[in-house]
């Protein structure tokens, strides 16, 4: 008997705010997610550990196009730092490599903290994903080699004390830049202080422009996709239920000047014509602008002088 035909994918575009639970990578998130949607492409905008749990933004079809932009937007965690233990990957996975009796006061971190906020210089985790001659940092760790990765520039906006369940914990939250590490914040607090830490609870609250209020978790997608599974034939082409689930792609735009074109403007657009912007507003220059034709996400370019030249065309699925 041979084996039911696999459902061809469609070709959906959005994002889905999702959040991922503690316990999956967010390489199988992305691989759950694309699965539910039936989708023929999906990335994700910075990943996420399988220790931590929260926003994991994931792009499907065309929705890729803009995963830059969402990489680029400032991130909010709440953590937990356990005081009295350095650890090897700098979270609870990680083999005990320091130990200290001593346990920091809130005086004491509040008066750390703003040495730790602005523009800053951080040493990543050695179990990290950054490539090292080729290799991740986390393969090299793991087989035993000594890993020193130089210290780089990161921006951290604000970190506030949120609460302090017990002499050995402290939770914080924290407004980030790209590539900034919690893990090697919990590390560096607890050289500072004397004490050694590491984190042992983490969530990204946030990943801007996206909010709490966008977040969907796996089960809601999982009834969502049964809800249109049993709405239809096995093979019949039912989404109704799960894409109501999708944010729209233009949304990762939010920070990015907007303006709307005529529909024969779109359609010079569309085949990577350049079109003159008209209306009061319309910019002269602008390194990036979006624009969109009723109401539909058309392209990203560039403006000179009155002139917008498009860079990423998108096909009307979004």
């Amino acid at each position: 008997m041979s084996k039911p035909r696999k459902p061809k994918a469609r070709p959906v575009s959005g994002w889905v705010i999702l959040d991922k639970p503690a316990g999956m990578g967010s390489t199988e998130a992305v691989a759950r997610v694309k699965r539910l949607f039936n989708a023929d492409k999906a990335g994700h905008a910075g990943t996420l550990d399988p220790l931590a749990s929260g926003m994991l933004p994931i792009a499907l079809g065309e929705a890729t196009k803009t995963v830059p932009y969402v990489m680029d937007g400032a991130k909010v965690y709440r953590f937990t730092v356990a005081w009295g233990e350095e650890r090897a990957t700098d979270d609870l996975e990680g083999a005990a490599t320091a130990h200290s009796d001593k346990r920091p006061d809130r005086a004491a971190i509040e008066a750390l903290l703003p040495r730790y906020t602005g523009v800053i210089q951080q040493k990543p985790p050695a179990f990290s994903a950054i490539k090292i001659g080729g290799e991740r940092a986390y393969d090299l760790a793991r087989e035993g080699e000594v890993v020193d990765i130089p210290a780089r520039e990161v921006e951290i906006g604000r970190i506030d004390i949120v609460g302090s369940p017990d002499a050995g914990h402290t939770e914080f939250e924290v407004e980030c830049g790209k590539g900034t590490y919690v893990r090697s914040l919990a590390r560096d607090f607890g050289r500072d202080l004397g004490c050694y830490g590491h984190v042992s609870v983490l969530r990204r609250a946030e990943v801007s422009p996206f909010t709490p209020d966008d977040l969907v978790t796996v089960d809601a997608l999982e009834a969502a996709r049964a809800a249109d599974d049993a709405a239809g034939a096995p093979d019949a082409k039912v989404h109704q239920a799960i894409d109501a689930l999708l944010v729209e792609t233009a949304a990762a735009l939010a920070g990015l000047p907007h303006m709307a074109l005529t529909d024969d403007q779109a359609t010079r657009v569309r085949l990577g014509n350049a079109v003159i912007l008209r209306g009061r507003d319309a910019p002269l220059d602008a390194e990036e602008v979006w624009v969109t034709a009723r109401g539909k996400l058309v392209a990203l370019g560039h403006v000179e002088a009155g002139q917008f030249q498009p860079k990423r065309v998108f096909q009307g699925r979004v």
